[in-house]
Order: C-alpha cells, then sequence, then structure tokens
C-alpha cells in the first residue's frame, strides 16, 4: 500500500474537488434530513460546498490546520474512511 506523501490539507483540497464527494455530501444530506433525491438533487454540493462541510465537520477555519490539530486531523481521516465506504457500495 502507497502512502500519500501530501499534507492532510493537500489531501482535503484534492477531495472537496472530486464530483464523487459531492454525490457524497448530497447523500449524507438527504438522510440526515430526511429529503428525497428530488429535494436534494445530486450535484447539490460544489467544491465550495464540499470545503464549507469538512471545515465545519473538523472544527477549523482553514483545512492547513488539519496539519497541526490532532483532533481536526482525526475527524478528516473519519471522513475519508466514510466516504470510502459510501463510495465502495454506490459502485456495487
Amino acid at each position: 500500500m502507497t502512502t500519500d506523501r501530501r499534507s492532510l490539507a493537500q489531501q482535503a483540497g484534492m477531495l472537496c474537488n472530486l464530483p464523487a464527494f459531492g454525490l457524497y455530501l448530497d447523500a449524507r444530506a438527504r438522510r440526515d434530513k430526511g429529503m428525497t433525491r428530488e429535494q436534494l438533487p445530486d450535484g447539490t454540493h460544489n467544491a465550495e460546498d464540499a470545503a464549507d462541510a469538512v471545515r465545519r465537520a473538523c472544527g477549523v477555519e482553514s483545512r492547513v490546520d488539519l496539519d497541526r490539530n490532532e483532533q481536526a486531523a482525526a475527524m478528516y481521516k473519519r471522513i475519508v474512511a466514510d466516504f470510502g465506504r459510501w463510495k465502495r457500495r454506490s459502485e456495487s
């Protein structure tokens, strides 16, 4: 297994630009708010929304704080893991 040598801030920037991550956020928002796909269609969350969601969930003002704050880093890694599980389920 290869280790990503990019900083967490860099990884988060790349993650937030993935269209699939926006779809993941759409699916989570529908689940959390009890909404249908018609009420919150796929493609609702863009890269800026994704960056806001990551910062909010991690409790930071800037993604660079992911590299300085252990709790924020742990939450970011949980988000990545949750996204990975969602992606695998949605692809099968």
